[in-house]
């Protein structure tokens, strides 16, 4: 199946983007992204002295390959880039972090000449590593948008997670890893979470058991690592994996050493339910960028001054929140909707310098749509989209942009596939984009008195009231919409979005609890993850939230900016209340 004539127009358009070198300057130059993150390990283009102290990178232009990058240079190693086929056949070591879909990538591949590169290094049994679809393509094909023919290495196809059943696609989380082959790439990763997010994956079968050396369980057990000879893959991410990520990459990177330490944990058995760590970020009245955190999204303090509340730098934060046991830390720039992105570096520089020493996902939104600039130059949401990958996003988070997106589809019928939402999870997969719904309860007497889906709450309305609907609304939660969130929900995944982070305006800021009656209508009518957002107050939140509906995960802001509640803590009273978390 082909993508329709105008989805082909814009996959090519950014296939030229995301194949022009670094050193053509679609890029910024690495060097310059480094300024001002207060890192001693000098600029990402430095080349060691040593090949033993040098490994190159196959990075193809699409998504976040920031973060493989932070994280060999982490650990000690510099990097060269592949600018032709010729790179590959020179490497002494190969990392190869594909990011997107299957077949964007494959044809990047082959339009270089890189996929017979590809072939002829792993066929030299070369020190190899490939991530996430950096396994898949060395398998026969891919289902996506196909069948796509892959690289052919490893009998086996690409399909699909199969969510007729009711399970949640795309597979976003921690999830437990079951070694089956003795490999020392692997060495103390045994029942440890590390990171996946993806929606295709590959089955064991007997044409492809040797290759195997680990399998994890979502529905089905599938292919989460292979290994033969010096030809290693993972399909999920070490470098967003924390401490254990980091001990993987290590035992690829210098596999005489003895790794990075993993703190000892508990065994993990399953998915973990994830804990994620937000911070809003906009400009204070002196035009520094600052932590906030609104009172059903006011972020002034209610004082004569009316200043922007200060709740410390995003840079700062973040690291602490990783360092703190955070599974995933989204920034959202508040100000994005009068901000053109492209022409905000500051918030690009948070991204590219928290990426630096955080090691789990990085999300953010604010502002992520097509943009028409005061020279008449149009920038399309996907390139605004790219720059944010670029910089060190892993996930991208769309607003006020996909409920226009999902009013049109639900007026007309039609994907034209020219949304912002359609045109970015088509390059980057759907995994990369979540949407932020903002809805506000509306309470009603009658289910019937709205052309919306409506529940019966929890607490009666003001006049007695037993049910509502939830409006929802754009600009920062300035403007209602004529669209409920359970209709947006349903449109945007239909429409490509991969994961919803569900808000609420009323809970916002009052530290009384997630609205369950929301979540469960949400999480209940999608398959795809939804995070429970606005609200807690309380260790108890976050288990009741897991307990009584399906979220996949829970976000939290205030209560970790003012240290009321540490992450440790929800941590610790989830595993006393049986719910699966990574500790």
């Amino acid at each position: 199946m082909q993508p329709p004539p105008q989805a082909q127009g814009a996959m090519a358009k950014v296939a030229a983007i995301l194949t022009v070198p670094c050193s053509a300057g679609r890029r910024p130059k690495q060097s310059s992204q480094r300024r001002g993150c207060g890192s001693s390990s000098g600029s990402l283009s430095v080349r060691a002295s040593s090949d033993a102290n040098t490994v190159t990178l196959l990075d193809y232009g699409a998504g976040n390959v920031r973060s493989v990058r932070n994280a060999i240079r982490h650990l000690g190693f510099g990097i060269r880039d592949v600018q032709s086929p010729e790179d590959i056949l020179a490497a002494e070591r190969l990392v190869f972090p594909g990011v997107g879909a299957f077949g964007s990538a494959m044809d990047v591949l082959n339009s270089t000449g890189m996929a017979d590169a590809l072939r002829e290094y792993i066929q030299r049994d070369r020190p190899f590593l490939g991530i996430c679809l950096g396994l898949q393509l060395l398998f026969d094909s891919s289902e996506e948008n196909g069948p796509v023919s892959g690289l052919g290495v490893i009998p086996g196809v690409v399909r699909r997670f199969n969510s007729s059943n009711g399970l949640i696609v795309p597979h976003i989380g921690w999830n437990a890893l079951q070694i089956t082959k003795d490999t020392p790439l692997l060495q103390g990763a045994d029942g440890q979470h590390v990171y996946f997010v993806h929606s295709y994956h590959i089955l064991p079968s007997d044409a492809n058991r040797d290759w195997i050396s680990s399998i994890c369980n979502y529905g089905d057990s599938f292919i989460s690592s292979i290994s033969m000879g010096n030809v290693q893959a993972v399909q999920f991410h070490p470098e967003k994996s924390g401490a254990t990520g980091l001990s993987i990459l290590k035992n690829f990177l210098s596999p005489n050493s003895s790794g990075t330490k993993v703190p000892a944990r508990r065994k993990a058995s399953k998915l973990a339910k994830r804990v994620i760590a937000c911070l809003d970020v906009r400009s204070n009245d002196k035009g520094d960028l600052v932590v906030t955190k609104g009172d059903q999204y006011d972020v002034r303090d209610h004082t004569s001054s009316k200043e922007v509340r200060n709740l410390g730098k995003p840079v700062d934060l973040a690291s602490q929140y990783y360092i703190d046991g955070a599974d995933e830390v989204s920034f959202l720039n508040i100000t994005g909707f009068r901000d053109f992105p492209l022409g905000d570096l500051p918030m690009l520089e948070v991204l590219r310098c928290a990426s630096e020493n955080v090691f789990v996902p990085l999300t953010v939104g604010g502002g992520i749509r097509d943009f028409t600039d005061a020279n008449g130059r149009y920038y399309s949401s996907l390139e605004v989209a790219s720059e944010y990958f670029r910089s060190g996003a892993d996930k991208i988070s769309i607003g006020s942009d996909a409920v226009y997106a999902a009013e049109a589809f639900l007026q007309t019928g039609v994907k034209t596939g020219k949304s912002s939402l359609e045109q970015i999870s088509r390059v980057y997969g759907n995994q990369a984009v979540v949407v932020s719904i903002d809805p506000r309860r509306v309470y009603v007497k009658s289910q019937e008195d709205v052309p919306f889906k409506t529940v019966k709450v929890s607490t009666k309305g003001p006049s007695g009231e037993e049910y509502a609907w939830y409006q929802c609304t754009v600009n920062g939660g300035r403007d209602s919409r004529p669209i409920g969130a359970y209709e947006l929900a349903k449109a945007v995944e239909e429409l490509g979005a991969g994961e919803i982070l569900l808000n609420c305006i009323d809970c916002d800021g009052q530290g009384c609890g997630f609205d369950i009656d929301l979540v469960k209508m949400v999480s209940d009518a999608v398959t795809i993850p939804v995070i429970a957002s606005s609200g807690a107050g309380a260790v108890q939140h976050f288990s009741e939230v897991f307990e009584k509906t399906n979220a996949s995960a829970a976000l939290a802001a205030g209560i970790f900016h003012r240290k009321e509640v540490p992450i440790l803590a929800v941590k610790e009273h989830l595993v006393n209340a049986g719910v699966e978390v990574r500790v």
